[in-house]
C-alpha cells in the first residue's frame, strides 16, 4: 500500500499539504502564546536567583525567552508526537525527508534556524511557501523538514 506521503497517491499534494501554511501560522500563534505562559515562573525562578547572586542573575533576563522557548520547541517538537502542542491543535506534524522521526538536537537547530532566518527576512519567511514544493520554508529546505497535516498522514 502507498503511503499518504508518495507523489503516486492521487492527489497527494491536495490531501496531505492542504492548509499547512495557514495552519502553521495559527500554530505558531498557539506555541507563542503557551510560551509566554512558561516565562512566568522562569521569571519568579531568575528574580530568586538574582537576589540569591547578588544581582548577577538579572543579566539572564534578556536571554530567558530563548531559553524557555528554545527548550520548549527542541522537546516538543523532538518528541514522540512530532508536534508541538499548537502544532497538535492545528492537526499537523513534522516529517523529515530521510524518514527518520525528529530529535531534540534537530528540533533546536531548526528553531534557532528560524529564529535566524525570520529576523532577516521578516515577512517573507513565510511567503516563501506560497512557491515551494510541500509548502516548505527557507529552515525546512536547509533541514530537510516539512510539515504535513496529521490526519492525512496517519501519524
Amino acid at each position: 500500500m502507498a503511503s499518504a506521503l508518495d507523489p503516486s497517491v492521487p492527489n497527494y499534494a491536495d490531501h496531505v499539504f492542504e492548509g499547512v501554511l495557514t495552519r502553521r501560522v495559527a500554530a505558531f500563534l498557539i506555541d507563542y502564546a503557551i510560551v509566554g505562559l512558561l516565562l512566568i515562573p522562569a521569571w519568579v525562578i531568575l528574580f530568586v536567583f538574582s537576589i540569591l547572586t547578588l544581582g548577577l542573575g538579572f543579566m539572564l533576563f534578556p536571554v530567558s525567552f530563548f531559553i524557555v522557548a528554545g527548550l520548549y520547541f527542541a522537546f516538543t517538537l523532538g518528541s514522540e508526537a512530532q508536534a508541538t502542542p499548537g502544532m497538535r491543535v492545528m492537526d499537523l506534524v513534522m516529517a523529515r525527508d530521510d524518514g527518520r522521526r525528529m530529535d531534540f538536537g534537530t528540533a533546536m537547530v531548526h528553531v534557532l534556524a528560524f529564529w535566524i532566518i525570520n529576523s532577516l527576512l521578516t515577512p517573507f519567511l513565510l511567503l516563501i511557501g506560497l512557491f515551494t514544493e510541500r509548502r516548505r520554508l527557507i529552515h525546512d529546505m536547509v533541514l530537510g523538514t516539512y510539515m504535513v497535516r496529521a490526519s492525512a498522514t496517519g501519524y
